[in-house]
């Protein structure tokens, strides 16, 4: 049988599998159970009652009021409540499609978002690419072999594992999904030798990710942003105002800074005080157990990615884990900093499907040229692309319920609720607290700058005429929109820091959220003072 009739035999056998064992475990349990089907049924008591109420309350200015704000409401408590995903999103989906009118959720959101360009670039980058990866390196030793020198070199302890997470985020800054992954994978191996648990590995992993993408911004976010801003007031007039000044506003991105900051702090263990009990017992757990999981956790990484399966003929080396990241960065790193340094491109170049897809094949090549056989490679690249998929599930969820939203005007109606309370005086920390919400909401920073630029830029010049306070309010919107995603359970940056560290998604999500509150307090506090200050 050759490889690829054992594929199309095998996977579905497998996902089946996994998938009941998935269900088994959440399901299994009475009291997550009850909770969900308690859950669903007052989803479903809502609906109704909104279905009564359709005359009512029809949709107005592209919203549908408090209605609006229901489907990812209720999907992230559900989360909270249950610990349990899956349900929570499709509940999320099932109740935004009564709202929106559209019933045939399958037709009406689940086919149109997960059949986009965007979802088949997760798919193929995110999910096969990179699962691919880790698993050719469970054949190769590549991660292992790498893990072992970064140890001798420079890791010599949980501290110091952690502070090797940091400064490889601060490295693979190219973008938040991108650095989650990058990250993770590089990483998990010199963290869980050290006894790092899951839930501060996936913390380390998710903080240096966006933010660290805001900050050191050789990336596309800046040609993105200026493109949201360009028109909105005289200052911007071309996509290169809006680069600039995305660029001059970064001493102001607080949260940001914070963020980081506090993060490089917990690395060393030098924060006075961790906040979350949840967090501290997961310090306490691995360290003292070796536990990297809490007993009953569902990490989001299957067996697939981590049992290691190399040849008893095979040798691994350094150049098993350097060639595919070589061959990644290269790729990625090197054209863009040609188009957008030295022939000043307004649209970089930024080739990253091709860098994943290239560092699967360097990894491949490699092993064969090593000696490894094909079959063997090939096999270990489809035991990785099979540790991914509850993670493919979960994104897609995810997907759908970020068109949901849009459907209902969750942002277009927490942008007019919360609008007419502002204080100009205030305006940035609003501002940032305003984005936080509406991120948070939707899962999403770029799709929260989408919906709140155009707005934020007009009013603040409105509000006080001044550049200063203008970048104020900029780099709110940047960092408040970054937190916000970073905290949802339903944001594509945290489901994958918690797939590529192999931590349960809602543990990351409890133990992560008292930190970024941290961060995002004193980014408020900071905007406060400067206005108070300054203008």
């Amino acid at each position: 049988m050759n490889i690829f009739s054992y594929a199309r035999i095998n996977q579905p056998i497998w996902v089946m599998s996994n998938l009941s064992g998935y269900i088994e475990t959440r399901f299994g349990d009475p009291k997550n159970r009850r909770r969900i089907y308690v859950g669903a049924f007052i989803a479903l008591i809502i609906a109704g009652a909104y279905t009564g109420l359709n005359e009512i309350i029809p949709e107005s200015d592209g919203h549908f009021g408090f209605w609006s704000i229901m489907p990812p409401l209720v999907a992230i408590v559900l989360a909270f409540w249950t610990r349990e995903v899956v349900s929570a999103l499709f509940i999320g989906i099932c109740l935004g499609g009564v709202i929106a009118g559209n019933i045939n959720i399958v037709q009406g959101f689940l086919i149109p978002s997960i059949g986009t360009q965007s979802f088949a670039l997760i798919l193929l980058v995110y999910l096969w690419a990179l699962g691919g990866l880790i698993g050719i390196w469970t054949r190769t030793g590549g991660a292992e072999r790498f893990a072992t020198w970064a140890s001798n070199l420079m890791v010599r302890g949980p501290r110091s594992a952690k502070f090797f997470t940091w400064m490889m985020g601060l490295i693979f800054h190219q973008g938040g999904t991108i650095s989650t992954v990058l990250t993770g994978a590089t990483v998990r191996p010199v963290a869980d030798k050290h006894r790092v648990s899951h839930e501060e590995l996936a913390y380390m992993v998710d903080s240096t990710a966006s933010p660290a993408a805001t900050i050191i911004p050789f990336n596309v976010w800046p040609i993105y942003v200026s493109g949201l801003v360009i028109g909105t007031i005289a200052l911007f007039e071309t996509p290169q105002d809006g680069i600039n000044f995305f660029f001059t506003s970064l001493p102001y991105n607080f949260y940001a800074i914070f963020a980081l900051l506090i993060t490089l702090l917990f690395a060393w263990e030098w924060l006075p005080w961790v906040p979350g009990k949840k967090m501290r017992a997961a310090i306490e757990r691995s360290r003292t157990t070796g536990l990297l999981d809490r007993r009953g956790a569902t990490p989001m990484a299957a067996d697939e990615l981590t049992q290691s399966k190399i040849p008893k003929n095979y040798n691994p080396g350094l150049i098993d884990f350097f060639g595919p990241i070589g061959a990644l960065l290269g790729v990625a790193i090197i054209p863009y900093a040609y188009t957008f340094f030295i022939l000043r491109s307004d649209t970089p170049t930024l080739l990253i499907a091709e860098a994943f897809v290239l560092a699967v094949l360097v990894g491949i090549g490699i092993a064969i040229a090593k000696g490894m056989s094909l079959q063997v490679a090939i096999n270990g690249f489809i035991d990785g692309c099979k540790g991914v998929t509850i993670g493919a599930i979960i994104l897609a969820l995810a997907v759908t319920l970020k068109e949901v939203a849009d459907a209902v005007g969750t942002a277009d109606y927490v942008v007019e609720m919360i609008g007419d309370l502002i204080l100009p005086a205030f305006l940035p920390g609003v501002l940032m607290v305003l984005c936080m919400i509406i991120a948070f909401s939707t899962g999403t920073s770029w799709g929260t700058y989408a919906v709140v630029f155009p707005i934020a830029i007009p009013l603040a010049w409105a509000v006080v005429p001044d550049v200063f306070f203008l970048q104020l309010c900029f780099a709110a919107v940047i960092g408040g929109s970054v937190m916000g995603d970073q905290c949802s359970p339903i944001s594509d940056t945290t489901i994958l820091s918690s797939l590529a560290t192999g931590c349960d998604l809602m543990d990351h999500v409890t133990t992560q959220f008292p930190l970024a509150i941290m961060a995002g307090i004193l980014a408020v506090i900071a905007y406060a003072g400067l206005v108070i200050l300054f203008v």
